[in-house]
């Protein structure tokens, strides 16, 4: 089933990708970045993320991309290739984190149905109350499955409980605490309900909003085996099969509804989080356009500027909708109507006029210092377009909005070409993604195995100078067998196939990120095998200290080993390893 699906092929349909040498680039899924550092190796049939660790085949992308069980990714991927799925028994690993997942998912349903049924009963009269209070009608509750959690603080947990779900899958789901003093009691409890589904319509998280005066005002599921925030938009199982052409990018639940409930079936809203990488990478699956409604205050503002750019890294076009002088689409709805609304989309600004706009708040257009310190700022972020055309179009449409001389403006963005000047970006917040610097030996061990991934001559080399037995790493051990045995099978190695046999996703993570290790450029063949050979020799010298020490003194056959390894370190040390 892999090998009928290329991962570059499947991939490219998520992440738009730029073909390097013989490695694909772009931006991670994952995780927030500006830089793309997720790799693509159609000879591996592998991705890994240089900036986050994210990694894995075909199988596990699908997994983590789309939330899919092992199970649900193979239907997936038969039916794309346009073959009959046979059945396959899985592993008993396999078939764990499958039912687990297909458990939690279990679990927030019949949660969703129990919040659904008290909002329709007296106990959910207050929460019924503030949905009507503002303008939804029942059908729209119906729509979005909107529901109450009881005033009491363990109604959830035992209702769950009497279904026969235990401790420890309610405690995974997010939906309940477990401690030692207070037992089990609800994250959620007297709030008004807000289900969030996937884009296949399962029940992944909720949000709830207090009823009362109760802190915090809103709150979210946290992320959980089946929920991720930064990869899901709250309506987007239903946005994706609108007819329009765009989408609209609001910030909460309550936009999101009204403009629903309005005839625009096109809104989504990130889950209480900033707009993330992975969220614009969603959202351009389903279209290349997309107009941010957010708020008019100060906040809005800001995160509109901070969306902008990340849509525009994954090809998106953004445009701003101005709901001036009410806050956001909810109020502007109820104030205005559906069809004012509309007119403001089709007069949303340009989110290049809308960034300069904002920027000549800062500045103080009658002094004529400041006017010119606006206008050399309106020059530095021109340069952010690297093509003449459309920077042209611009510097156009910017000269005559300010009443710039259109040369006079194109002459000073030239000027500061010339000096090298760019743009100002904030600085990248450092350690976000670092990774915990490794001990020499693991890294030895790493770079070896992923020296013989990519030149898999090697293991004729090495033959009779290292086994896998000399991995003395846990996960590197396990790995290392099956890479020898598959050369010793097939005289090839194929990395994805040996991912597939681990389950856990940290497991195929570090796996991903072993087969992707970076290898420092060695000039010279002379140097290519100096530094193998004193990698093996590391390797070796570890192995063979580690047999020391785990070794029982009365057992004389690993006695002899350890000193049959040390004669043949001896000759390796002697040996001069050849690369052709």
């Amino acid at each position: 089933m892999r090998s009928r699906n290329d991962i570059v092929d499947v991939i490219g349909s998520y992440v738009h990708l730029q073909k390097k040498g013989s490695t694909y680039f772009g931006l991670c899924p994952f995780h927030n970045e500006k830089t793309g550092s997720f790799s693509v190796s159609p000879n591996k049939q592998m991705y890994y993320c240089f900036g986050c660790g994210a990694g894995g085949n075909v199988f596990t992308f699908l997994m983590q991309y789309e939330n899919y069980s092992f199970v649900e990714a193979m239907q997936v991927l038969a039916e794309r290739a346009g073959v009959s799925l046979p059945q396959q028994e899985m592993t008993s690993e396999q078939r764990k984190a499958a039912d687990r997942k297909s458990r939690l998912l279990e679990v927030n349903k019949e949660a969703a149905k129990y919040f659904y049924s008290l909002l329709r009963s007296p106990r959910g009269q207050r929460a019924y109350e503030y949905f009507k209070k503002r303008e939804l009608s029942d059908e729209t509750m119906q729509k979005f499955g909107l529901g109450y959690s009881d005033q009491y603080s363990d109604d959830l947990y035992r209702y769950l409980r009497q279904k026969g779900y235990e401790d420890d899958l309610l405690k995974d789901s997010g939906l309940v605490t477990i401690d030692e003093v207070r037992g089990g009691h609800d994250k959620f409890w007297n709030r008004a309900m807000f289900p969030i589904m996937d884009v296949h319509n399962r029940v992944i998280g909720f949000g709830g909003r207090v009823m009362g005066d109760g802190e915090p005002k809103y709150l979210n599921s946290p992320e959980t085996k089946i929920f991720d925030k930064s990869r899901n938009l709250y309506g987007l199982n239903i946005a994706r099969t609108t007819r329009r052409q765009e989408l609209l990018l609001c910030e909460g639940y309550m936009d999101v509804i009204a403009l629903h409930q309005a005839g625009f079936d096109n809104a989504v809203a990130s889950l209480g989080t900033a707009l993330t990488s992975g969220h614009a990478s969603l959202l351009k699956r389903y279209t290349k356009e997309v107009y941010l409604t957010y708020d008019s205050d100060a906040a809005g503002v800001k995160a509109a500027l901070r969306a902008i750019p990340i849509l525009k890294e994954v090809g998106i076009t953004a445009k701003v909708i101005n709901m001036q002088p009410y806050k956001d689409p909810d109020e502007f709805i109820k104030a205005l109507g559906a069809e004012a609304y509309q007119e403001r989309i089709a007069h949303a600004e340009n989110s290049f006029m809308f960034e300069i706009r904002v920027l000549e708040s800062n500045y103080d257009m009658e002094d004529p210092e400041s006017k010119t310190a606006f206008y050399n700022e309106i020059a530095r972020k021109l340069l952010e377009f690297p093509e003449e055309l459309e920077r042209n179009n611009y510097i156009e449409a910017v000269a005559e909005k300010y009443r710039i001389g259109f040369d006079d403006l194109r002459n000073l963005v030239n000027r500061l070409a010339m000096k090298g000047e760019t743009v100002k970006k904030p600085p990248l917040k450092s350690g976000i993604h670092e990774k915990k610097k490794e001990d020499g030996m693991k890294q030895s061990q790493k770079l070896l195995l992923t020296w013989l991934i990519e030149d898999t001559g090697l293991f004729s080399v090495i033959k009779g100078l290292i086994t896998a037995d000399d991995f003395t790493e846990e996960l590197y051990h396990r790995v290392a067998d099956e890479l020898f045995q598959q050369y010793e099978e097939n005289n090839d190695v194929n990395p994805a196939k040996i991912i597939s046999k681990f389950q856990s996703e940290e497991e195929q993570k570090e796996i991903a990120g072993l087969f992707n290790a970076r290898i420092h450029e060695i000039e010279t063949k002379d140097d290519r095998e100096k530094a193998l050979k004193e990698t093996i020799i590391r390797i070796k010298n570890n192995s063979i200290d580690y047999q020391t020490a785990h070794t029982d003194p009365t057992d004389l056959n690993a006695l002899m080993k350890i000193v049959e390894d040390k004669r043949a370190l001896e000759r390796l040390e002697k040996l001069h390893i050849s690369i052709d």
